[in-house]
């Protein structure tokens, strides 16, 4: 009877065992030379912006988030748009965008509703010629046209605007009367 099925003995299927990791062992080493030390390697940057947008010039995405976030590292803006196209080096057109910001304690502040915007990543402004909304809990305002600067956080609404204050006692203060 043999030693086993394939006829092999085991001092042979030792021997191809044996070259096989060294091979292997061999293969590895070389790959492990070509790295570069870690002191050497370029850096991801620890907070992402709105300028490292991962999209290629011409192409669309569909269901992208970005988060903003400033040089402290705090989130300070979120964008979701339903398709973001990547139009040159330095522009972005967005299609039906919600973008929030936030207040440096972390919790959302405003809510800014766009059908069609379009933001220039050297600028960090983002402009809308579309009739756009922005929600805060204390109010809506509505207006033709948007104009908001991100590292301000300024913007401007013009043409046809529209304001809806809501709880207007607590704007103005309760009086004992």
């Amino acid at each position: 009877m043999r030693p086993s099925r394939s006829g092999c003995s085991r001092k042979r299927r030792a021997a191809v065992a044996i070259i096989v990791v060294g091979f292997l062992g061999s293969a590895v080493i070389a790959t492990g030379s070509e790295k570069k030390p870690r002191a050497q390697r370029p850096k991801a940057s620890p907070t992402p912006s709105l300028t490292d947008v991962p999209l290629p010039i011409g192409h669309e995405a569909k269901g992208l988030v970005l988060p903003d976030y400033n040089l402290q590292g705090e989130l300070q803006a979120k964008f979701e748009a339903a398709v973001a196209k990547r139009i040159d080096q330095s522009h972005i057109l967005f299609t039906g965008v919600k973008m929030t910001t936030f207040t440096p304690e972390s919790t959302p502040d405003l809510s800014i509703d766009m059908p069609s915007s379009i933001l220039d990543l050297t600028t960090r402004i983002i402009t809308s010629k579309q009739r756009t909304t922005i929600t805060r809990t204390d109010f809506t305002i509505a207006g033709d046209t948007l104009q908001f600067d991100t590292n301000k956080r300024m913007g401007s609404l013009v043409g046809n605007v529209k304001m809806v204050i809501k709880n207007q006692g607590d704007l103005l203060g309760k009086t004992g009367k």
